[in-house]
């Protein structure tokens, strides 16, 4: 049906792990399909083989009988997860791909068919879920939601730019308890720790939080507040580059007080960085996806316009 597995070996191509048919995971890759078609325009093979992955995907499938939303994957052995995209999230990507399909689309009621749940975080109120910072920076890395507005009047591009004010003063306030955050070296977002992976994050706050500062948190921002962003980076390389650089950037997490160092490249955390960091610079990816025009008319036809 045109969608991908979450791991697959990289050699073959093959399932591992037991891993599901991932639609969110599946979204990103044919984001990154859909960039290189646009970064490369006079390679015809690369567009051809563009347009036979994204064309592939059968978005009404992974609806699996519900009107609008997705589901959030599919085993061989069990069939559809029960669980659904149905929250902001880095979902909205998988719905706007869902819209731009030329030849399985999804619904237009399927954009409207998840919540919009709003929080207030030291008096900045933002639509938020209360997951991982990276969730409101996945979606941001292709689709270029600057100048554009929901029918609603939401802002995505600024409702994230809010996410990472607040996160920062979230994870100052908590300075008091975890003295290694500090104005300029601070976030948390899902990445390994010292007792493994952690999907932690917050407002409110992940119970397992434990002062690990995550690079990616401010790193996966750039393209949002760079004035807290470019000055956190600055500073952890500044203080702890000895323990926390390496080959490929940032260690993944580390403890500004204990000196635990994540071993582990984490490609999704030093993804999103490369990614927001090319937004700041020079805007290419948002410039690259951008310009596969059934994306700007997707949103367009979504409500979702300038």
């Amino acid at each position: 049906r045109g969608w991908f597995y979450h791991w697959m070996d990289v050699r073959t191509g093959a399932r591992v792990w037991d891993s599901e048919l991932s639609s969110i995971d599946t979204a990103i890759l044919l984001a990154g399909v859909l960039t290189a078609k646009s970064c490369f325009p006079g390679d015809a093979d690369i567009a051809a083989r563009a347009d036979a992955i994204v064309d592939a995907v059968d978005y009404p499938w992974m609806l699996a009988g519900d009107p609008g939303l997705l589901s959030m994957g599919w085993y061989p052995d069990r069939g559809f997860i029960p669980s659904r995209w149905d929250t902001y999230s880095e979902g909205p990507l998988l719905y706007i791909l869902g819209a731009a399909s030329r030849k399985h689309p999804l619904p237009a009621a399927s954009w409207r068919a998840w919540k919009r749940e709003w929080t207030t975080y030291g008096g900045i109120r933002y639509l938020h879920p209360g997951t991982p910072l990276f969730t409101h920076q996945y979606p941001h890395a292709w689709v270029d939601y600057r100048g554009r507005k929901d029918v609603d009047g939401t802002d995505y591009f600024e409702n994230s730019v809010k996410a990472t004010r607040a996160h920062r003063r979230f994870c100052l306030d908590l300075a008091g308890e975890f003295p290694g955050y500090t104005k300029d070296v601070w976030g948390v977002t899902a990445s390994d720790g010292p007792k493994g992976y952690v999907a932690w994050g917050g407002p409110p706050r992940h119970p397992d939080i434990d002062g690990t500062v995550v690079p990616a948190a401010a790193g996966g921002s750039l393209m949002f507040a760079p004035e807290l962003a470019v000055p956190a980076l600055r500073a952890m390389k500044r203080r702890f580059e000895a323990g926390i650089w390496g080959p490929y950037g940032f260690s993944d997490a580390f403890h500004p007080l204990t000196g635990w160092t994540g071993p582990d490249v984490l490609g999704i955390d030093v993804g999103i960085t490369l990614l927001s960091a090319e937004n700041l610079r020079s805007g290419n990816v948002w410039r690259w996806f951008m310009a596969n025009p059934e994306i700007p008319a997707a949103l367009d036809a979504l409500g979702v316009k300038k």
